[in-house]
């Protein structure tokens, strides 16, 4: 078990303003010791409410730079998109000011996951470390786009190999999203400073208890839970 595993836990109305909190706390920290912070976010539809709630509080957006811990090989203007996901719903009122950079560039033409990957890859390492890091976590236990049945997760979630995105391509993708996607690696998602899983609902709280009590491949969320890289901060609601 990782042993620097918190836990924090609010009742779904409250989450997403205390963790908003947090996670502006953490931001303004880091443009004090360093100039600059770095917010890595995932998508979906389960951080809006977070999102919506961060995006409202007074920090130095100016001096944030967001990006992603996956994407859908689409692009960016695709109602899919990720990225679309963070102009429409954080880049708004004080956070209007922070700089997004997409994994897949808005002048990339769309081309195999493997290009894709080395072109996010190059892009995240070049913002340097995550100061924050939001992931979230499906019923089937995957987190970030490292899925259960994807091919090269055995590959993807190796702490051996170097920070690094990679392309995913599964047989049977989730039918409301049934793209390819790009993701970064265990070892790039740890490299962050501090990582945030919110996950709310009995169904999810049950998934996480399974993979809070052995390492599996069936359950890629439990790699990120089992770790003493990186402080994760579980925030839970029922």
């Amino acid at each position: 078990m990782n042993t620097r595993l918190h836990t924090e836990e609010r009742s779904a109305a409250e989450l997403p303003a205390a963790l908003a909190q947090d996670i502006a706390a953490r931001l303004q920290a880091a443009i004090e010791a360093r100039g600059k912070a770095v917010l890595v976010v995932s998508g979906g539809k389960s951080p809006i409410a977070l999102f919506e709630a961060l995006r409202v509080l007074p920090i130095a957006w100016h001096q944030v730079t967001i990006s992603l811990a996956d994407e859908r090989c689409v692009p960016n203007t695709h109602a899919d998109s990720n990225a679309l996901l963070v102009r429409t719903h954080l880049l708004k009122d004080q956070a209007q000011t922070a700089h997004l950079v997409p994994m897949i560039a808005d002048d990339l033409p769309l081309s195999t996951v493997s290009t894709l990957a080395t072109h996010a890859t190059a892009s995240l390492l070049a913002l340097g470390n995550a100061d924050v890091l939001v992931l979230g976590m499906g019923t089937d236990g995957h987190t970030a786009s490292l899925f259960p049945d994807a091919p090269n997760l055995p590959l993807a979630i190796d702490l051996m190999q170097s920070p690094a995105c990679v392309g995913i391509e599964l047989k049977h993708p989730p039918a409301n999203a049934p793209y390819a996607r790009i993701t970064q690696n265990l070892s790039m998602l740890l490299s962050a400073r501090h990582i945030v899983l919110p996950i709310s609902g009995s169904d999810k709280l049950s998934v996480l208890a399974r993979a809070k009590a052995a390492a599996s491949l069936a359950l890629p969320v439990s790699k990120l839970l089992h770790q003493d890289r990186t402080s994760v901060t579980l925030w839970l609601s029922p």
